[in-house]
C-alpha cells in the first residue's frame, strides 16, 4: 500500500485561498489605513477539545505601489530578509523537495527571560498569472531535531495569497495559526499575535518597497530567483517520505527551563 506524499496537493492550496477570501466564522479585531486583522471564530455550541486553543488570525493589507510579482520575491528571498527583520536570528533552507517545494529552518528572538523559538517547515508554493500562494507548515527533520537553547514552535498552517489588482498594486493576506509552546498562557499568545500582526505586516510592505532598488545591485545576484527558476537551485534534493508532519500536541522537547523562563515573563 502506497503512503500518501507528505508534500501539499491541489486541494491543499485550494483550500487555504478558501479560507484567505473567507469571510464566514471571521471575527473582524481590527480595521484601519488599509489594513484589516481576523480571527477565526468558532460556533457557540463547539465546546470542548474540538475548539482549537490557538487563534487562526488572518491579515489583509492594500498595497497600491507595489507589485503582487515583488511582494512574492520578497518572501522568498532569504538573503533579503537578513536586511529587514530585525528579530530573526537564523534562518536557511534545507534542501529541495519538489520545482515547487522545499523544507527549511527559521529561528527569531523572543524577549527576555523568554526562550528563543525555531521552527522546521515544509513550504509549498503556487504561481498563476496574477496570483501568487505560499503555504508552509512544520514538520520533523531527521537531521534537525529540537535544540536545548531554543523552543521547537509549531506553524499548523501558516501561508501568504498575494493577488494582482494592477502592474503595480495587490491585495496580500497572511494567514497563520501557530503555537509557540513553552509554558505561555494561549490567551498571552492569542492577543500577543494579534497586536503584532499588523506590524509585521507594515514591515514586509515597506520591505517590498525597498526590495527592487536593493535587488539591482550586482552583489545581490539581480537575475537569480530558484523560486521562480528551479534550475537555478542549489540546495541538494531530499525525499519527501523523510519528513513527518510535526503535530502541535506531540513536542518532546519542551523542557521545564523553558517553562519556568516563560513563566517568569507572564508573572512579572
Amino acid at each position: 500500500m502506497s503512503v500518501p506524499s507528505i508534500l501539499p496537493d491541489q486541494a491543499m492550496f485550494d483550500d487555504f485561498k478558501r479560507q484567505c477570501l473567507s469571510t464566514d466564522n471571521w471575527f473582524k479585531k481590527y480595521d484601519d489605513s488599509g489594513m484589516q486583522v481576523w480571527i477565526e471564530q468558532y460556533p457557540t455550541n463547539n465546546k470542548g477539545n474540538s475548539v482549537p486553543k490557538v487563534h487562526k488570525i488572518k491579515c489583509k493589507i492594500t498595497i497600491s505601489d507595489v507589485s503582487a510579482a515583488t511582494m512574492y520575491d520578497v518572501l522568498h528571498d532569504g538573503v533579503y530578509r537578513k536586511t529587514w527583520d530585525p528579530a530573526m536570528l537564523e534562518s536557511f533552507d534545507i534542501a529541495r523537495l519538489s520545482a515547487n517545494a522545499d523544507v527549511g529552518y527559521y529561528s527569531w528572538l523572543c524577549p527576555k527571560p523568554i526562550k528563543s523559538r525555531d521552527v522546521v517547515t515544509l513550504r509549498s508554493w503556487q504561481v498563476t498569472d496574477d496570483e501568487y500562494v505560499i503555504v508552509n507548515f512544520s514538520v520533523k527533520h531527521p537531521k534537525f531535531p529540537p535544540r536545548s537553547d531554543r523552543v521547537r514552535a509549531v506553524s499548523i498552517v501558516t501561508g501568504y495569497l498575494i493577488k494582482a489588482t494592477g502592474p503595480n498594486s495587490c491585495t496580500f493576506i497572511y494567514l497563520s495559526q501557530a503555537d509557540p509552546k513553552g509554558d505561555l498562557p494561549k490567551w498571552v499568545v492569542n492577543a500577543a499575535t494579534r497586536a503584532l500582526a499588523p506590524r509585521v505586516m507594515r514591515s514586509v510592505y515597506k520591505a517590498g518597497k525597498d526590495y527592487p532598488e536593493w535587488k539591482q545591485k550586482p552583489e545581490n545576484l539581480p537575475d537569480r530567483k530558484p523560486w521562480l527558476y528551479p534550475e537555478q537551485t542549489t540546495l541538494c534534493q531530499m525525499d519527501p517520505a523523510e519528513l513527518s508532519i510535526q503535530r502541535a500536541n506531540s513536542l518532546e522537547n519542551v523542557d521545564e527551563s523553558s517553562k519556568v523562563e516563560d513563566r517568569s515573563y507572564i508573572e512579572s
